[in-house]
This record gives C-alpha cells, structure tokens and sequence, in this order.
C-alpha cells in the first residue's frame, strides 16, 4: 500500500479494499470507493499534504489514504514532525486542534464541519478555572480529549496510554484530572489514589469540602490523591461486565480487550487494558482462541483487515457518531477546497503547547 503507484491508482486501491475489508459491499461500491481513495491520494501529493488517521477511522478510509495511522499520541507525535504544508486529520476537531497547536504555520485541515466529542464537551475553559480556584496549587492534568482552550487552563495533557505516567511524573499530593470520569478511577486504581469527584458531592448534598470515595460517595476521614470530573464517552460507557461474562460463556477461550475510558468494573473483568495502539499490539503478538474488543467499532474492523489469521468477536451497537462524520466523500472534498481549516487564537495556541508538549516528553 505505500507504493506511490498503489495509492493513485484506482484498480490497485480496489484490490486492497476487497481483500482488507470482511464485510464487501458492492463491487460497484467499492469501486467507487476506490476512485475516491485515488483521487485523494492525487490531491494530496500535488498540495504536499499529509493525512493522518485514527484508529477509528471507518475501513475503507483506514486502509486507503492515511500516510500514518495510530492512536491520538501516536499522531500528536507525526503532526510535530510533519514535513508538509497541510495535514489533514482524519480523527475528531480536539486531534486536529492538537496538530494545529504543534504545527501554527501549517495549514490543518478537517474533513467534517463538527466532529466533536463527547469527553471534550463535557469541560470547559472556565470549569477548569473554577477547580483551580477551589483547589489552589493542585496540578491539572488533561486528558487529551480536550479543546484548546482546555488545555490551555492545564499544566499537563496526557493520553490513556501515559495518563498513570504523567499523574505520577508531577510528585504532588493532589492532581486534578480532568474530564474522563472513568479514565481517572481506572488511574487511581493503577497508582493506589483515592478520588474524588466534585460535581457527585455537590448533588448528594455531602457539603463543600466533604470529601467522597470513587463513586461520589461520602467517605469518613478520606484525603483525595486525585479531583476528578464527570465526562464519559458516548460509546466506551456502553459496555458492561456482563457483556464480558457472555461472550466468555459462548466462547471460554476469549481473551478481552478494554479500552480505559470503559468502567472500572469493566477494566478489572478484561484480559487486558490499555490504548488503541496497546490493543492492537496485544492481538498482534500473542495467539488466542478469538478475541473482543471493548472499543469503537471500526478499530475491530481495521484489525481483522491487517490480521486475517486473527478471530475476532463482533460486540458492538454503535460507532462512535462523531468519528462516523469523517468520510472519504468529505476528505476529498476537504482537501480539494482547503476546507474546515483548524484555527486556534495564537494566545491560547501557546499556553496548550506547554501542556501539549510536557506529555509527548512523558511519551
């Protein structure tokens, strides 16, 4: 596929598609599928354009015109080294953000107008000054599911596969982290924290300053390690412990895979947690009966593309909405009329660097 011939050409594009792809549509299609790929592929070698692509991303774009695909901090390091007059980020509005913070003079592109998310807009700017004022001198970690100006108001971004590493790296009492509700209790049972959550103590009518456990609950004595927000994502709370217990009844031999923005209940049941990336190189270095993937959709598809030899289960309800706005219609079009262009205010563009930077040092 990083044949420069293969990528503009449409016939070459259409075989990778039918053999990448374990549910084929339509020979016509998928050859419309595959024009479009090439035609993007044109487009971006005459722009001196790179794509970047998610995990997430929906197949037939995953396998087609990506120049690098990954996780969130995986692409956050390419952006930086980009070596391009454009980058067009096949993810969600907060990844692009974070290319444009790393990349101010480039143009940053994003194939779909909205392409939000759930944990992003579950914080904003000035609920981050309010923590801050109510614990002063407390750290503030970031998840990079963030806005700019989120992480602007931070000391620290992180992502799930270093979010343990960044908390620990601050050698403070009390980190505020910020917003992934389970992210942060799967961190605390990590490092031994205790966590606290704010908004929970505030609607059971515990009192300002009494402190609660990590289901919001009111703990006698309890001194918080960690200050914890209320954001979820829309499909990794979908999962439940008994979705584990099923499919392990069906199929005895299954190795699961959580993702850490699942449960803590959900976590503790899996073989294994961890990044996209860390799931991808768990199934691809070790040797199962099948496996299930806790997570977006696309991403078990994507795999199973890269890895025919590999089972599999199907466990899911819904891709993420939000993802599911990048296409190849609206890349193509993107990048042929430079539109939706990420633009940050160059005063909260520096503030989020330093946040941005201090974790791709973490790494």
């Amino acid at each position: 596929m990083n044949d420069a011939a293969t990528l503009t050409d449409p016939d070459a594009l259409f075989d990778v598609l039918a053999e990448r792809l374990e549910d084929v549509p339509s020979d016509r299609e998928l050859r419309t599928k595959a024009e479009r790929a090439a035609e993007i592929n044109q487009l971006k070698r005459e722009q001196n354009a790179v794509i970047l692509g998610h995990n997430y991303m929906e197949p037939a774009l995953f396998h087609t015109i990506p120049d690098y695909t990954g996780s969130s901090l995986e692409l956050s390091r390419r952006a930086a080294e980009a070596d391009a007059d454009t980058i067009v980020f096949c993810g969600v509005r907060f990844m692009a953000e974070t290319a444009k913070i790393l990349n101010p003079d480039k143009t940053v592109l994003l194939p779909a107008e909205e392409a939000g998310c759930s944990l992003a807009e579950a914080i904003t700017a000035e609920d981050v000054r309010r923590l801050r004022e109510r614990y002063p001198g407390v750290p503030v970690v970031t998840y990079v599911n963030t806005y700019a100006d989120v992480k602007a108001e931070s000391d620290v971004c992180c992502t799930s596969s270093n979010a343990a590493a960044v908390v620990e790296s601050l050698d403070a009492d009390t980190v505020i982290f910020i917003p992934d509700e389970f992210l942060a209790q799967n961190v605390a049972q990590e490092t031994g924290k205790e966590i606290l959550f704010p908004q929970k103590r505030q609607r059971k009518g515990t009192g300002d300053g009494a402190p609660t456990g990590g289901d919001g609950a009111p703990a006698e004595g309890l001194e918080p390690d960690l200050i914890g927000w209320e954001g979820r994502c829309v499909v990794h709370e979908m999962f439940q412990v008994e979705d584990i217990q099923q499919a392990r009844e069906e199929h005895p031999d299954t190795v699961v895979l959580a993702h850490p923005e699942c449960s803590p209940e959900v976590v503790e049941e899996a073989d294994h947690s961890g990044s996209t990336s860390s799931m991808i190189e768990y199934v691809e270095n070790t040797d199962a009966e099948s496996y299930l993937l806790l997570t977006e959709c696309s991403m078990g598809d994507n795999i199973m593309g890269e890895n025919p030899d590999k089972n599999l289960l199907r466990m899911c309800w819904q891709r993420c909405p939000h993802m599911n706005q990048i296409t190849l219609q609206d890349t193509r079009h993107n990048l042929a009329n430079n539109q939706y262009q990420i633009e940050i205010e160059e005063e909260v563009r520096v503030r989020a660097l330093e946040a941005v930077e201090r974790m791709l040092e973490i790494g």
